[in-house]
């Protein structure tokens, strides 16, 4: 219980502290760069995630393959697992590399509409989040390869010292050099340099002096039949968690991102802290049932009511002090603006968090396709509501749209809660391989 609860705070500090930092971090970039750079700076920073969580959706196949072998002591085909991950994902975030600095002259476009003066800080910006989208689907191999092992401390401590001295750079250059694209080019150069010293570390933890990337036939294909739907899973969530910013900026600029923006970092905390506290539930789970213990039930209970009492606290919290958090974070002008916009997607973060315990159940028992349809179902219904929603409702027609991935992500407990009660009138196998899904 103390290494659950070790590894929940730190999943809990390694999601927080970035969030944070980019509370403390918005008003004094948002001062230096003006309400027009901040909007491309938000607009670059939701390119790198929506391409590298598109580059990276074989993370979760990784610590699912690693940690059950690793319950049954396989070093060598831990090994082979996490350089045929490697492989994966430098060819994912190659080809998302390359598909973003395609579209970058095309969003610049759209996003820096009637001001020509900042195109050329829009697209470079743009052109280096390419780059990072490929060193950050890297860095997932590394800190996925952690988790498996349960070293939630170790997999934070590099990635997030870098992130936050990125955004200590967002706060520190605008001051001397008013550019957006300085800011994304310090944040590649610190990601780089996370990325060289995770694979020190990893080179110890595996005990291997080099860690190539392979394609190995049987991993691969084991690797791909989980990860697969991971992965689609992972571009149904984007709709969710980025690409609403980048429709944002594409329908109405720049400056209208920004309050959006500032709503959507305010909310966000209630799905991420509940999907990063909760988040060793995933390898404990997979190795639980590799091994065949009959505690799979109490785990899965007792993280669905922690699950539960942090978002119903979360989202009261939002809903009383959340416009007044706006008016001495972003100012009077954006708590305005935001005042019927906060609570929908406040709503809307808290319909997805509730979501995460059964999220995270089913991937480790192996039901993954479940848990990819309903993602998918609600990222498609998210997306084709915008159509009817955006121009009627204007920027709060989004907020109505993200409300609708929540009930998908809640359905989730109907299979769950069927399978537990199953396998509670059943005696528990002791030879995984029962479980494994065909």
């Amino acid at each position: 219980m103390r290494g659950h609860l070790s590894n929940a705070v730190y999943g809990t500090l390694d999601y927080l502290a970035y969030p944070l930092g980019m509370l403390a971090a918005a008003p004094i970039a948002l001062r230096a760069l003006g309400i027009d750079r901040y909007g491309i700076w938000m607009v670059a920073t939701a390119a790198i995630s929506t391409g590298a969580i598109a580059a990276s959706g074989f993370g979760d196949a990784n610590i699912r393959m690693v940690a059950t072998q690793e319950a049954t002591g396989n070093r060598d085909a831990i090994v082979t697992a996490v350089r045929t991950t490697l492989g994966i994902h430098i060819a994912l975030g190659a080809v998302m590399a390359l598909i973003g600095c395609m579209i970058a002259p095309w969003l610049t476009d759209r996003v820096v509409a009637g001001h020509p003066e900042l195109r050329a800080d829009c697209l470079w910006s743009l052109r280096l989040a390419s780059l990072l989208m490929l060193l950050r689907a890297i860095e997932t191999v590394c800190v996925s390869t952690q988790r498996a092992f349960a070293r939630y401390g170790a997999a934070m401590a590099v990635s997030l010292t870098a992130r936050i001295a990125s955004l200590v750079a967002a706060c520190i250059l605008p001051f001397f050099v008013r550019s957006v694209s300085l800011i994304v080019l310090a944040t590649a150069i610190l990601t780089g340099a996370a990325v060289w010293i995770q694979f020190r570390q990893l080179h110890k933890l595996l005990g291997v002096p080099r860690l190539r990337p392979q394609l190995d036939p049987a991993t691969a294909t084991a690797l791909l039949s989980f990860g697969i739907f991971t992965w689609i899973q992972a571009m149904a969530g984007l709709l969710f968690g980025q690409v609403d910013r980048l429709i944002a900026g594409a329908a109405f600029g720049a400056a209208a991102v920004t309050s959006y923006a500032f709503c959507a970092q305010l909310s966000q905390p209630i799905y991420g802290v509940a999907a990063a506290g909760l988040h060793f539930l995933f390898p404990d789970l997979a190795r639980k049932k590799a091994r065949g213990s009959a505690a799979i039930r109490r785990s899965v209970t007792l993280a669905f009511a922690a699950n539960l009492l942090f978002v119903a606290l979360s989202l009261l919290g939002l809903l009383l002090f959340g416009n007044a958090i706006l008016k001495v974070w972003g100012g009077s002008a954006i708590a305005q603006s935001s005042v019927r916009l906060l609570p929908l997607i406040a709503s809307s973060a808290a319909l997805s968090a509730l979501g995460v315990t059964g999220t995270y159940s089913m991937l480790a028992l192996g039901h993954v396709r479940v848990v990819t349809l309903l993602n998918v179902m609600g990222g498609l219904a998210m997306l084709a509501s915008t159509y009817w929603l955006l121009p009627r409702f204007g920027l709060e027609g989004m907020g109505y749209a993200r409300l609708l991935y929540g009930p998908f992500a809640l359905m989730v407990y109907v299979p769950l809660v069927a399978l537990l009660v199953r396998n509670s009138r059943t005696s528990v196998p002791a030879n995984a391989a029962v479980y494994e899904e065909a």
